[in-house]
């Protein structure tokens, strides 16, 4: 496995220079560095090269995540707002591609978060997003980038909830660089057991997301982590680990992510890289040692 964490952990925004968590992420230890994936198509040449330099200089894979916006809704009922997504998603794609970023990951298949003000229609929206998906899917391949459709929880989004929805999902839109995206936060509201969540998926996961049930760094909580650690070497997982903690109040991420508390008193930037170390070595003791203690040992049942 290859450990990485989201650049929006230090941040309030969801815009930001991408260089200096470049080279935080690797003097913390870190693999990768996950980055917003919204201002790429608008990057310069010189911001590219820049960025790429900086990653490759560091040692530092670069993945990249995104929350569609309304008018990037590649599932959209509404015609013109497809074709306006595939022109938007064309653009970042070559972006990405001269970045050498190979994964992208989020709800792909449609805009995030759902306005739940207006009434959706489940059946008909999954048929238009399998079709979209395909059409990125097929952008995407000639660049070697996979997509990884996230599940998430029921208050952002409603039409994959579930392992078992995203593996249903991705083969019905049967592309090859089209893969199960799971994250520790939303399973942990959706699934009954996070272990066999994780063997539902089996070779369809592509990419996981970590982090405390309230959005703490990995470790500070009550998430099961062995039997999740387990469940990743049953699968024979070797792909992208990714800690996507929420901690700093203010600015756009509070609002989207509804961090309405202090998650974390008296948070200092200091602060904030020794918690990200210490999570690093926690995610890779409980991930790679089967002999991490354990309350239960079943994982994989039936499976």
């Amino acid at each position: 496995m290859k450990y990485g964490i989201y650049y929006a952990y230090w941040e309030t925004e969801w815009e930001a220079n991408y260089i200096p968590y470049v080279d935080k992420a690797a003097a913390l230890g870190f693999d990768a560095l996950e980055i917003g994936a919204k201002p790429l198509p608008d990057y310069t040449a010189g911001q590219i090269a820049a960025l790429k330099s900086c990653a490759a200089t560091s040692q530092i894979s670069l993945t990249a995540g995104y929350g569609p916006s309304y008018e990037h809704n590649i599932g959209s009922g509404d015609k013109a707002i497809r074709q306006n997504a595939t022109e938007w998603f064309k653009r970042l794609f070559w972006v990405m591609g001269e970045l050498e970023i190979h994964h992208l990951g989020g709800a792909l298949y449609s805009y995030w978060p759902v306005d739940f003000s207006h009434p959706v229609d489940k059946e008909q929206d999954w048929k238009y997003s399998v079709e979209g998906t395909r059409i990125l899917a097929d952008l995407a391949a000639p660049y070697d980038i996979r997509l990884g459709m996230e599940v998430l929880n029921r208050f952002e989004n409603h039409l994959l909830n579930s392992a078992e929805e995203g593996v249903r999902f991705v083969k019905e839109v049967a592309r090859n660089n089209v893969k199960v995206m799971l994250d520790t936060f939303h399973m942990n509201i959706e699934e009954d057991d996070l272990a066999q969540a994780i063997c539902t998926a089996g070779e369809l996961l592509g990419h996981f997301h970590t982090g405390e049930c309230n959005r703490k760094v990995p470790g500070q909580g009550r998430m099961p982590w062995k039997e999740i650690g387990d469940a990743l070497r049953k699968i024979n997982y070797d792909g992208y680990v990714v800690m996507e903690p929420f901690v700093r109040r203010g600015g756009q991420i509070e609002r989207d992510i509804h961090i309405w508390r202090e998650i974390r008193k008296d948070i200092t930037p200091e602060m904030l890289d020794m918690e990200a170390k210490e999570a690093l070595l926690f995610e890779k003791r409980v991930f790679e040692s089967p002999s991490f203690p354990a309350a239960n040992p079943t994982v994989c049942t039936g499976g």
